[in-house]
């Protein structure tokens, strides 16, 4: 696996075309992304579950799904959606295009070995199903039985597959809850086996314990917190404890992951939901992704980037936002009393400090606080980053009025003068 110096940031298919991504709409959003986010640092594009199928559909999964398979028991592109897959080429056709864009090629797999392989009669990939240990959301697979050493062979052999496709991210699923601690393991070992730098990405995190944290930092380049995340104000609201407990912890080429961003155009083909712009407010969209910068969670957007409004780019290409992912450390909530939330973080590239107020309330919040108490000096020259301007310094206050949702994301500036004098 390589070592992320930053969270990861990029496209995947998941929240705007479900199960059903074809190559087309992979290749649209990696135009798109080339053109318009990649000088802003986004440079990922990953197709998500069921490229594997060629009847997946929108709304689900089909039970008992006819997988394309080879011989050995892998998954391979269903050719009909992915095209420059056929006679055997794999994704390396489609690999090969976004990367000649300047892009990352990243690819979903689930955990475990398909039912369809186990089931066919061939003792080689029978032996080392575990029947027992099911995913509770997706029927295709069952997980591996990691005391029989074909199990960790069936691993290494999807490792080189993945490298023969050239791909550069892989997004595991069904890995996290319950926690899968030898398979995490195995997979990892492959990936490392496979000769070629692969981040691994695990998928999804519900109730997910502090106590992993030294083997999944071994493991792991990101891994969820959450289960999925959708465009509704409680999945949002719901992340900043999840953060709090777990932000602390970031380091490089090891990244809580807060989810995707549910922005822009999704539901086209979507698990959830019909075709729409994302439902969270302005003021929601402006949290979210200030609080994920903040707490340096990889950024993952989940919109059509062709179809999404000028809004939503902007929300991605917002450099000075940006920054406080890039470079920061000491990412911390200090203030949570009721339906306020404060983080702050050090800026690593500039004498400065990053301060995010949050309004979790459904109503007004008038916030009044000592600037000390954020850790900068009432001299600080502040600037919102979100507008770009300026903004008046109150002395040892900061009083701000925080719509329904909103925040205030600032970075404070120690003046030249108070830098002489240190």
């Amino acid at each position: 696996m390589t070592s992320a110096p930053t969270p990861p940031m990029g496209w995947n298919s998941w929240d705007c075309y479900g199960t059903s991504v074809t190559e087309e709409e992979v290749l649209a959003n990696a135009e798109f992304m080339a053109r318009h986010l990649l000088p802003h640092g986004w440079d990922t594009v990953v197709v998500d579950i069921q490229w594997y199928e060629p009847a997946a559909r929108a709304g689900g999964y089909n039970k008992g799904a006819a997988l394309h398979l080879d011989e050995h028991g892998r998954p391979l592109p269903a050719v009909n959606r992915f095209p420059s897959a056929a006679d055997g080429a794999g994704f390396r056709p489609l690999a090969d295009r976004v990367h000649a864009l300047g892009l990352r090629f990243g690819l979903h797999i689930m955990r475990g070995i398909p039912r369809q392989a186990a089931d066919s009669g061939h003792p080689a990939l029978g032996d080392i199903a575990d029947r027992t240990s099911v995913c509770p959301w997706n029927g295709d697979n069952y997980g591996l039985d990691h005391g029989h050493p074909g199990a960790q062979d069936y691993y290494d052999s999807l490792g080189r597959l993945l490298a023969q496709w050239a791909v550069d991210f892989v997004k595991a699923d069904d890995m996290l809850w319950p926690y899968h601690e030898r398979e995490i393991a195995s997979l990892a070992t492959a990936l490392r086996r496979s000769g070629r730098p692969m981040e691994l990405s695990l998928s999804p995190g519900r109730t997910m314990s502090l106590e992993r944290l030294e083997h999944l930092r071994a493991h792991a380049t990101m891994w969820r917190m959450s289960d999925d995340l959708w465009d509704r104000w409680d999945d949002v609201a719901a992340q900043f404890d999840r953060l709090a407990a777990w932000a602390p912890h970031a380091r490089p080429g090891a990244w809580p992951d807060a989810d995707m961003l549910p922005l822009g155009r999704i539901g086209i083909r979507a698990e959830r939901g019909g075709d729409r712009m994302s439902r969270l407010t302005p003021a929601e969209q402006r949290t979210l992704m200030s609080l994920w910068c903040l707490a340096r969670s990889p950024l993952m957007f989940g919109g059509d980037l062709p179809t999404s409004p000028p809004e939503t780019i902007a929300l991605l290409t917002n450099d000075a936002l940006l920054d406080v992912l890039r470079h920061s450390r000491g990412n911390r909530q200090v203030v949570r009393d009721g339906g306020l939330a404060v983080w702050t973080a050090e800026a690593t590239d500039r004498d400065a400090r990053y301060v995010g107020l949050f309004n979790l309330r459904d109503t007004q919040l008038a916030v009044r606080l000592r600037t000390g108490d954020l850790g900068f000096r009432r001299t600080a020259t502040l600037t919102d980053l979100w507008t770009g301007a300026p903004l008046p310094n109150g002395g040892p206050d900061l009083a701000a009025e925080l719509a329904p949702h909103a925040c205030l994301l600032l970075r404070a500036d120690r003046p030249e003068r108070d830098r002489d004098t240190a």
